[in-house]
């Protein structure tokens, strides 16, 4: 009997101890199908699960996760077009990251990837490995699971995201012999090389120290009484940073999804509390992301 209840006491164990070391991602996932005309729909549901439990039942890190660690995003694929199992579409991903101390919920990545195609037979098993290309559905979704660890890591760490982009990037050094778009330098500069590209380049490391700064220095701090206002300022001076990260690498990716995210945030952060110089702020956002110039002038003003 107490042999019995060894054993199963060990099972317990190394099940626990494996789930400790999995399920990074709590995804969403949802296919939106309405322009394919299909009698068997029952293969995007099919998909739909697959997808689901290929980002959240895989062990993505070394890492041990808490249940109320794990990091919620979204993945919504669009589907254009269908010819033999071979679909097109496009895919938004999406990734907020939770505030200390409220029920607010940062957006990180908004960003919506238009080069994206791939072959799927229902009920075919989603398989990945970091070594080799096996499918261009399964090298995107892992693509976009690294980027979206690497991104929530750089907001609680200075740089912590490093491993992860440069699994994201082996990725892309795969698929580099792959007839699929989205992974070449020379489609344009807004595909998966270029955003790992920015994210592992020296020139981008002040982007990445503030995303930082603006997150757990600043955000993290904001329901702080005592210490609101020192976290606004904190925010602003990340802020006023990427003005020379943008110098060097104008129109990149990365800033533009950046702003993608937060740029009604900072306009909400900076448009109440206590009065502050919003200038020379105003002036930097407005050279980086002049789509909302008209906005941030108005920050700060009653």
């Amino acid at each position: 009997m107490q042999k019995i209840f060894y054993y199963i006491l060990l099972i317990t164990f190394c099940l626990s101890s494996s789930n400790a070391l999995a399920q990074e991602l709590n995804a969403q996932v949802q296919i939106i199908s309405d322009k394919i005309q299909a009698t068997n729909r029952q293969r995007f549901t099919t998909l739909e699960t697959a997808i689901r439990e290929f980002l959240n039942n895989r062990q993505w890190t070394n890492e041990k996760y808490a249940q109320e660690e794990k990091i919620s995003c979204q993945f919504i694929l669009t589907l254009n077009s269908e010819n033999n199992d071979a679909y097109s579409g496009d895919i938004q991903i999406l990734y907020s990251r939770p505030i200390y101390k409220s029920g607010y919920n940062s957006p990180v990545l908004i960003h919506r990837d238009t080069k994206f195609d791939f072959t799927y037979l229902q009920y075919d098993r989603l398989d990945f490995s970091i070594n080799t290309n096996l499918s261009n559905l399964t090298s995107v979704l892992a693509y976009y699971a690294y980027i979206i660890i690497g991104l929530d890591h750089d907001t609680y760490s200075i740089k912590g995201g490093d491993p992860y982009y440069t699994k994201a990037q082996t990725i892309v050094n795969n698929a580099q012999g792959s007839s699929y778009g989205g992974w070449s330098s020379f489609e344009g500069n807004n595909n998966r090389f270029w955003l790992v590209d920015n994210l592992t380049s020296p020139v981008f490391d002040d982007f990445r120290i503030g995303l930082y700064q603006y997150h757990r220095l600043g955000l993290d701090l904001m329901n702080e009484p005592t210490q609101q206002a020192a976290a606004k300022n904190v925010i602003k001076n990340s802020l006023m940073k990427l003005e020379a990260v943008n110098n060097k690498r104008r129109n990149s990716m990365l800033m533009q999804i950046f702003f993608d995210a937060k740029s009604q945030e900072i306009i909400n952060i900076f448009s109440g509390g206590e009065p502050m110089k919003l200038a020379d702020l105003k002036e930097v956002l407005v050279e980086i992301d002049p789509t909302n110039s008209s906005k941030y002038q108005a920050m700060g003003k009653t």
